[in-house]
């Protein structure tokens, strides 16, 4: 048979036919595992440290003081179980690991004399203490890209990540390809973690941020960020659209990285690293916190107000990635170690305040619940 200009039809190779149909039933399969079965719901949290071997002396002191005043022990297993009501009625929770995991000799990040310097290294019992502090029902993810990751060395780093694996603990924040967390539903949602570091996925690279969360939305329906980023302290509670300084360092734009992982297609955008609160943002149906500031620190941290609040964020994420029933559970440390849920709700009136003074339309609202709301639309004079 001819063509009408003459030319005679050749025919398709089989090896393209194949192809072809391969590609097609992968798409297939791709599109059909992006319905998610039912909505899922996130707990996330900010920083945890379940104690550091690498000061011996901090150590020694803080365990005699958890022991004779709290009448607390500083195991792992014993600190972590203080999560476990803060992330009840979770699918997913997401804690950034604040430090290394092991045992052993390791090199020396910190001078003798150094005054700003701080090296965390947890118990080997760290990573399962933190997956039985949570429900066996729900999946653990903890991110590791953060500045302490590294605190025992590139070693301490590999074996603080295959600690948590062994425990039974999804690990993000390791390198630039986006975790993908198997849900007991079926479905798989991915996580991505960032630091502004060079050693894991860079948060200041907002093209490669854009396109490392791009990359997952295309094969995932829910992609979730967490960005350890900022300037920190009591003078770092608000959020701007620049780059921050902390120490002599750029560590990275908050708003300038929402924008480059939601330009990407995440759903929700996870902040800490500040050590404090820091507004909350609503982009339509999509939320980020910028800080969720310490959760669980038991380590040589400066716990006063207000670094010794903190809070877990849960809210409810469905098929067509839309957040829904957002809350905040508040938190405070009375010690290092020592958590409990925050009967004054500073945080909610933190977040609250912060998102209105940093986002005018677009900063969320925390109601006298705990429930985080979308800004209320603007009246026009008539």
């Amino acid at each position: 048979m001819s063509q009408p200009n003459g030319r005679a039809r050749r025919p398709i190779p089989t090896a393209v036919v194949l192809a072809t149909t391969f590609v097609l039933a992968i798409s297939a399969s791709i599109a059909r595992a992006q319905a998610l079965a039912r909505p899922i719901r996130l707990c996330a949290g900010g920083d945890v440290t379940l104690g550091t071997n690498l000061d011996p002396k901090w150590a020694r002191f803080a365990a005699d003081t958890l022991r004779r005043v709290f009448a607390m022990s500083p195991e792992p297993d014993s600190l972590a179980t203080q999560l476990t009501p803060l992330v009840s009625g979770a699918d997913v929770v997401l804690l950034n690991v604040e430090g290394a995991i092991g045992s052993g000799p390791a090199p020396q990040k910190c001078g003798r004399r150094s005054t700003a310097c701080f090296a965390f290294r947890q118990p080997a019992s760290a990573a399962g203490a933190l997956r039985h502090a949570v429900d066996s029902g729900a999946v653990l993810v903890g991110n590791v890209a953060n500045n302490h990751s590294h605190d025992a060395g590139d070693a301490g780093h590999d074996s603080t990540i295959a600690r948590l694996q062994a425990a039974g603990i999804f690990v993000t924040g390791a390198d630039t390809i986006a975790t993908a967390v198997s849900l007991p539903s079926g479905d798989t949602i991915a996580v991505l973690g960032f630091h502004t570091d060079t050693d894991s996925p860079d948060a200041r690279d907002l093209d490669a941020v854009r396109r490392h969360v791009r990359r997952a939305a295309d094969r995932y329906p829910i992609v979730v960020v967490t960005m350890h980023l900022g300037a920190e302290g009591p003078s770092a509670q608000r959020t701007r659209n620049k780059n921050e300084r902390f120490l002599g360092s750029n560590r990275g734009n908050p708003v300038g990285f929402a924008d480059a992982a939601f330009a990407g297609g995440a759903t929700m955008v996870i902040g800490h690293g500040p050590h404090v609160l820091r507004a909350a943002e609503w982009r339509g149906d999509r939320l980020v916190f910028y800080s969720l500031g310490n959760l669980l620190t038991y380590g040589p941290f400066k716990l006063r107000d207000p670094t010794d609040r903190g809070a877990v964020v849960c809210a409810t994420i469905d098929s067509v990635a839309r957040v829904s029933n957002a809350e905040i559970r508040p938190t405070m440390q009375i010690w290092p170690g020592v958590l409990q849920s925050d009967s004054t709700h500073r945080a909610w009136r933190l977040i609250d305040s912060l998102s209105a003074l940093d986002f005018p339309r677009t900063g969320a609202r925390v109601d006298s619940t705990g429930r985080v709301d979308k800004p209320r639309a603007r009246v026009k004079n008539r």
